[in-house]
């Protein structure tokens, strides 16, 4: 299991690493520059969030972490962790339709409404790393 001990991290393959689900206490970290933009990571047990440019990115319930997030044109992709089964909402484009991936599996099309907002649901109790790939259709 890899939690990220520095809360969020750039990685040699231009992703990010964010969240450590087993803190007991909040922690933040704002201003973190990657890739020309600026990231703040709130994350502990119960939650975990990321922002970009002030804008709303990823948010679990309970905390997780998140290693090799990439946003690509057309969707975003991670592989997350935690110690139970989690609901995360991703910030993508408004009005659109996402196929999305858990675990290398189809769960359907989700389309975002105003807002740009996307909820799943992953379970984590049992399985450890999770991949999930979000992808425009």
């Amino acid at each position: 299991m890899a939690v990220v001990e520095e809360l969020i991290r750039s990685e040699s393959n231009g992703a990010i690493s964010f969240g450590n689900h087993k803190l007991e206490k909040k922690a933040k970290l704002e201003d973190y520059q990657h890739a020309g933009d600026l990231l703040k990571v709130k994350t502990f047990k119960e939650i975990t969030k990321l922002e970009k440019n002030g804008s709303f990115l990823y948010e679990s319930v309970p905390g997780t972490s998140v290693l090799d997030f990439t946003e690509k044109a057309d969707g975003v992709e991670f592989i997350v962790e935690g110690d139970e089964d989690t609901q995360i909402t991703i910030g993508l484009a408004d009005d659109k339709a996402y196929e999305v991936f858990v675990d290398g599996e189809s769960i359907g099309a989700i389309k975002t409404k105003f807002g740009g907002k996307l909820s799943l649901s992953v379970e984590l109790e049992t399985a450890g790393e999770v991949p999930v790939k979000i992808v425009q259709i």
